[in-house]
Protein backbone atom coordinates (compact mmCIF):
# COMPACT_ATOMS: atom_id res chain seq x y z
CA UNK A 1 0.00 0.00 0.00
CA UNK A 2 1.02 3.56 -1.18
CA UNK A 3 1.90 6.13 1.82
CA UNK A 4 -1.01 8.02 -0.03
CA UNK A 5 -3.49 5.34 0.52
CA UNK A 6 -2.26 4.77 3.98
CA UNK A 7 -3.01 8.04 5.08
CA UNK A 8 -6.94 7.96 3.11
CA UNK A 9 -7.51 4.88 4.93
CA UNK A 10 -6.23 6.70 8.43
CA UNK A 11 -8.27 10.14 7.95
CA UNK A 12 -11.41 8.40 6.50
CA UNK A 13 -11.05 6.60 10.04
CA UNK A 14 -11.13 9.65 11.72
CA UNK A 15 -14.00 11.07 10.08
CA UNK A 16 -16.08 8.17 10.19
CA UNK A 17 -15.37 7.87 14.13
CA UNK A 18 -15.91 12.02 14.53
CA UNK A 19 -19.48 11.54 12.60
CA UNK A 20 -20.18 8.64 15.00
CA UNK A 21 -19.37 10.78 18.20
CA UNK A 22 -21.63 13.19 16.48
CA UNK A 23 -24.68 10.80 16.29
CA UNK A 24 -23.84 9.80 12.68
CA UNK A 25 -24.01 13.22 11.33
CA UNK A 26 -21.62 16.78 11.35
CA UNK A 27 -22.29 19.22 13.63
CA UNK A 28 -24.40 22.44 12.56
CA UNK A 29 -22.97 25.42 11.93
CA UNK A 30 -23.17 27.72 15.25
CA UNK A 31 -25.85 30.65 14.83
CA UNK A 32 -24.70 34.46 14.85
CA UNK A 33 -25.70 37.00 17.08
CA UNK A 34 -29.15 38.33 16.19
CA UNK A 35 -30.71 34.59 14.85
CA UNK A 36 -34.42 34.39 15.03
CA UNK A 37 -35.01 31.45 17.13
CA UNK A 38 -38.37 30.15 18.07
CA UNK A 39 -39.31 28.25 21.55
CA UNK A 40 -42.14 26.19 21.20
CA UNK A 41 -44.06 24.70 24.24
CA UNK A 42 -46.32 25.19 27.04
CA UNK A 43 -46.17 26.20 30.83
CA UNK A 44 -42.71 24.96 31.06
CA UNK A 45 -41.73 27.34 28.18
CA UNK A 46 -43.71 30.51 28.97
CA UNK A 47 -42.53 32.13 32.14
CA UNK A 48 -45.09 30.23 34.16
CA UNK A 49 -44.85 31.34 38.27
CA UNK A 50 -41.90 33.20 37.23
CA UNK A 51 -41.56 36.57 36.34
CA UNK A 52 -40.96 38.07 32.93
CA UNK A 53 -37.37 37.52 31.61
CA UNK A 54 -36.48 34.93 34.13
CA UNK A 55 -38.09 32.30 31.73
CA UNK A 56 -35.26 29.92 29.95
CA UNK A 57 -35.95 31.13 26.31
CA UNK A 58 -34.92 34.92 27.66
CA UNK A 59 -32.10 33.70 29.44
CA UNK A 60 -31.27 31.85 26.21
CA UNK A 61 -30.93 34.41 24.27
CA UNK A 62 -29.18 36.51 27.01
CA UNK A 63 -26.91 33.94 26.36
CA UNK A 64 -25.84 33.45 22.68
CA UNK A 65 -27.12 37.01 21.81
CA UNK A 66 -29.83 35.42 19.52
CA UNK A 67 -33.23 36.81 19.42
CA UNK A 68 -35.53 34.01 21.05
CA UNK A 69 -39.42 34.72 20.59
CA UNK A 70 -41.09 32.41 23.26
CA UNK A 71 -43.70 31.06 22.04
CA UNK A 72 -44.86 28.82 24.70
CA UNK A 73 -48.80 29.15 26.13
CA UNK A 74 -49.40 27.47 29.60
CA UNK A 75 -51.85 24.30 29.07
CA UNK A 76 -51.23 23.76 25.66
CA UNK A 77 -51.08 20.78 23.98
CA UNK A 78 -49.31 19.08 20.40
CA UNK A 79 -52.38 20.07 18.61
CA UNK A 80 -52.50 23.58 19.90
CA UNK A 81 -48.93 23.66 19.00
CA UNK A 82 -49.46 22.47 15.59
CA UNK A 83 -52.33 24.81 15.07
CA UNK A 84 -50.80 28.24 16.11
CA UNK A 85 -47.28 27.16 14.42
CA UNK A 86 -47.58 27.91 10.76
CA UNK A 87 -48.74 31.78 12.01
CA UNK A 88 -45.66 32.01 14.07
CA UNK A 89 -43.27 30.62 11.44
CA UNK A 90 -44.89 33.44 9.10
CA UNK A 91 -44.53 35.96 11.48
CA UNK A 92 -40.80 35.52 12.70
CA UNK A 93 -39.20 33.27 9.94
CA UNK A 94 -36.84 31.70 12.55
CA UNK A 95 -33.59 29.78 11.52
CA UNK A 96 -34.43 27.52 14.36
CA UNK A 97 -36.89 25.84 16.18
CA UNK A 98 -37.19 24.17 19.97
CA UNK A 99 -39.88 21.93 20.51
CA UNK A 100 -40.95 21.38 23.97
CA UNK A 101 -44.22 19.85 23.56
CA UNK A 102 -46.22 16.67 24.85
CA UNK A 103 -46.68 17.25 28.68
CA UNK A 104 -49.93 18.42 28.66
CA UNK A 105 -50.75 15.44 26.49
CA UNK A 106 -49.81 12.62 28.91
CA UNK A 107 -51.43 14.42 31.76
CA UNK A 108 -54.63 14.43 29.96
CA UNK A 109 -53.88 10.67 28.99
CA UNK A 110 -53.91 11.58 24.88
CA UNK A 111 -53.30 8.71 22.78
CA UNK A 112 -49.47 9.05 22.57
CA UNK A 113 -50.19 7.93 18.40
CA UNK A 114 -51.43 11.49 18.28
CA UNK A 115 -49.25 13.25 20.29
CA UNK A 116 -46.48 11.35 17.95
CA UNK A 117 -48.12 12.04 14.75
CA UNK A 118 -48.35 16.34 15.81
CA UNK A 119 -44.64 16.37 16.95
CA UNK A 120 -43.69 14.85 13.09
CA UNK A 121 -46.08 17.29 11.58
CA UNK A 122 -44.61 20.40 13.38
CA UNK A 123 -40.93 19.21 12.70
CA UNK A 124 -41.78 18.56 9.17
CA UNK A 125 -43.76 22.16 9.05
CA UNK A 126 -40.54 23.47 10.24
CA UNK A 127 -38.12 21.56 7.92
CA UNK A 128 -40.62 22.96 4.96
CA UNK A 129 -40.00 26.23 5.90
CA UNK A 130 -35.99 25.94 5.84
CA UNK A 131 -35.54 26.21 9.35
CA UNK A 132 -33.58 23.79 11.40
CA UNK A 133 -35.58 22.17 14.58
CA UNK A 134 -34.39 20.77 17.82
CA UNK A 135 -36.70 18.22 20.22
CA UNK A 136 -36.96 18.61 24.11
CA UNK A 137 -38.36 15.52 26.10
CA UNK A 138 -40.39 16.20 28.27
CA UNK A 139 -40.75 13.74 31.55
CA UNK A 140 -43.57 11.25 31.31
CA UNK A 141 -46.00 11.44 34.16
CA UNK A 142 -44.63 9.32 37.18
CA UNK A 143 -46.07 9.14 40.39
CA UNK A 144 -42.55 7.15 42.01
CA UNK A 145 -40.68 9.71 39.81
CA UNK A 146 -42.31 12.54 41.84
CA UNK A 147 -41.54 10.66 45.24
CA UNK A 148 -38.75 9.91 44.39
CA UNK A 149 -37.10 12.85 42.30
CA UNK A 150 -36.06 10.74 39.58
CA UNK A 151 -38.35 11.63 36.40
CA UNK A 152 -37.20 10.28 33.37
CA UNK A 153 -38.46 11.23 29.70
CA UNK A 154 -41.24 9.80 27.40
CA UNK A 155 -39.65 7.00 25.39
CA UNK A 156 -41.92 8.53 21.99
CA UNK A 157 -39.34 11.38 21.82
CA UNK A 158 -36.35 9.57 20.60
CA UNK A 159 -38.71 7.20 18.27
CA UNK A 160 -40.19 11.08 16.93
CA UNK A 161 -36.15 12.59 16.86
CA UNK A 162 -34.90 8.89 14.69
CA UNK A 163 -37.50 9.14 12.72
CA UNK A 164 -37.21 12.86 11.41
CA UNK A 165 -33.86 13.17 12.41
CA UNK A 166 -33.48 15.67 14.08
CA UNK A 167 -31.26 16.36 17.21
CA UNK A 168 -33.01 15.16 20.75
CA UNK A 169 -32.48 17.23 24.22
CA UNK A 170 -33.63 14.35 25.89
CA UNK A 171 -32.56 15.06 29.79
CA UNK A 172 -32.68 18.84 30.96
CA UNK A 173 -36.04 18.97 31.40
CA UNK A 174 -36.23 15.91 33.37
CA UNK A 175 -33.39 16.93 35.13
CA UNK A 176 -34.57 19.87 36.31
CA UNK A 177 -38.04 18.76 37.33
CA UNK A 178 -36.54 16.30 39.23
CA UNK A 179 -34.89 18.50 41.26
CA UNK A 180 -37.26 20.09 44.65
CA UNK A 181 -35.14 23.18 44.99
CA UNK A 182 -35.54 23.82 41.13
CA UNK A 183 -39.42 23.59 41.10
CA UNK A 184 -42.10 26.54 41.79
CA UNK A 185 -44.58 23.18 42.21
CA UNK A 186 -45.03 19.79 41.20
CA UNK A 187 -44.90 20.57 37.32
CA UNK A 188 -43.11 23.87 36.86
CA UNK A 189 -39.30 25.26 37.57
CA UNK A 190 -39.26 28.22 39.43
CA UNK A 191 -36.75 30.89 38.28
CA UNK A 192 -34.02 28.93 39.71
CA UNK A 193 -35.28 25.79 37.23
CA UNK A 194 -35.07 28.30 34.44
CA UNK A 195 -32.12 29.32 34.99
CA UNK A 196 -30.57 25.44 35.16
CA UNK A 197 -32.85 25.13 31.75
CA UNK A 198 -30.86 27.89 30.17
CA UNK A 199 -27.66 26.25 31.44
CA UNK A 200 -28.36 22.77 30.19
CA UNK A 201 -30.46 23.82 26.89
CA UNK A 202 -27.09 25.81 25.86
CA UNK A 203 -24.92 22.90 26.63
CA UNK A 204 -26.74 20.72 24.56
CA UNK A 205 -27.19 23.30 21.95
CA UNK A 206 -23.27 23.52 21.61
CA UNK A 207 -22.63 19.83 20.85
CA UNK A 208 -25.20 19.90 18.28
CA UNK A 209 -23.40 23.23 17.10
CA UNK A 210 -26.17 25.53 16.86
CA UNK A 211 -24.20 27.75 19.89
CA UNK A 212 -20.76 28.55 20.31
Amino acid sequence: MSPLAAWLRVALAALLLALAACGGKPKESPLPAGTKVLALGDSLTAPHGVRPGEDWPTLLGQRTGWAVINGGISGDTSAGALERLPALLDEHQPKLVLVTLGGNDMLRKLPPGQTVANLGRMLDLVGSRGAKAVLLATPKPSIAGAVFNNLAPAEFYAEVAKDKNVPLIKDALPEVLSDTALKGDQLHPNAAGHARLDEKIHAELRKIGFAR
